[in-house]
């Protein structure tokens, strides 16, 4: 029969080992709120919904008891003003002075909208281009030596007025994907212009800080309406179109939307603080 000692004894080694169970849940929990996105990132689509999506694998985990300080935590979402804006890519070879775009018809479009004329392109020079959103202005500047043919249609959006009265419907905020996607009329993330815009991608393609590029389906060349502002992190394959780059307003503005955090508290949901496009100009 064990003593009182004994049994003493076996309490505290079944307490000390509770307590660490504990510890090392908690642990797992930070790690997996602090770095759960791992390598790979996605495009997916959903068929005939034409879903546009940016998605990642996260890493799994115990649950554990809500605690409504790291709740608060994570309904904040991360400061990148003080990142470095990465410099754009450069093709390895050269685009000659003029392409031919051509631009499929697709599903209908999710706002009436023209397409662009087809043809010969120019393929040389910048465009500056505005939004006014309800979160502060976001100013670009379009390279048509990187992608003549998305510029174009991009550029041809913005005269027809398809982006006004639009929302920015998706937030990231997880390290290896901090965007803000934008330019479906649906505010779902399935809308698209009725056409679609050919891939203009090359080996060696990266992203980073105050890049602008083209969300697109799992299908090659399915971008269309639909874009992605980098105001952070982005690892990604070299698959969706980099078309310009985000100016000194705009990232302050990106910046200050993601220091509010978005809806789920995940890394991935809606802005919480809504940016509506209330006009776009170019030229």
């Amino acid at each position: 029969m064990a003593t009182n000692e004994q049994r003493r004894e076996a309490a505290k080694r079944k307490l000390a080992a509770q307590q660490a169970r504990r510890a090392e849940r908690a642990q797992k929990q930070k790690r997996n709120t602090t770095i759960a996105v791992v390598a790979t990132v996605l495009v997916v689509a959903v068929a005939a919904g034409g879903v546009y999506a940016l998605t990642a694998a996260w890493g799994g985990g115990e649950a554990e008891p809500a605690d409504p300080a790291a709740q608060a935590q994570q309904n904040s979402g991360p400061d990148t003003s003080g990142l470095p804006v990465a410099p754009l890519p450069v093709r390895p070879t050269a685009l000659p002075a003029s392409v031919d775009c051509a631009y499929p018809a697709e599903q209908p479009a999710a706002k009436p909208v023209d397409p662009p004329a087809e043809g010969a392109t120019p393929a040389e020079g910048t465009v500056q281009a505005s939004f006014t959103t309800s979160a502060g202005t976001i100013d670009l500047t379009l390279d048509r030596a990187l992608a003549p043919c998305t510029v174009k249609s991009f550029e041809s959006l913005i005269e027809q007025g398809y982006y006004d009265g639009t929302s920015c419907h998706r937030l990231t905020t997880s390290p290896g994907l901090q965007v803000l996607q934008c330019g479906d009329p649906t505010g779902q993330g399935s809308g698209g212009p009725g056409y679609t815009i050919p891939d203009e991608v090359f080996d060696g393609l990266t992203y980073g800080r105050g890049m602008l590029a083209m969300a697109k389906t799992a299908a090659p060349d399915s971008g269309g309406s639909q874009f992605f502002m980098i105001y952070g992190d982005a690892q990604l394959p070299p698959e969706y179109t980099v078309f310009g780059s985000i100016g000194e307003e705009g990232l302050r503005t990106l910046d200050a939307v993601a220091r509010a955090g978005e809806s789920t508290g995940g890394g991935d949901g809606t802005p919480n603080t809504p940016v509506d496009i209330e006009g776009a100009t170019v030229g």
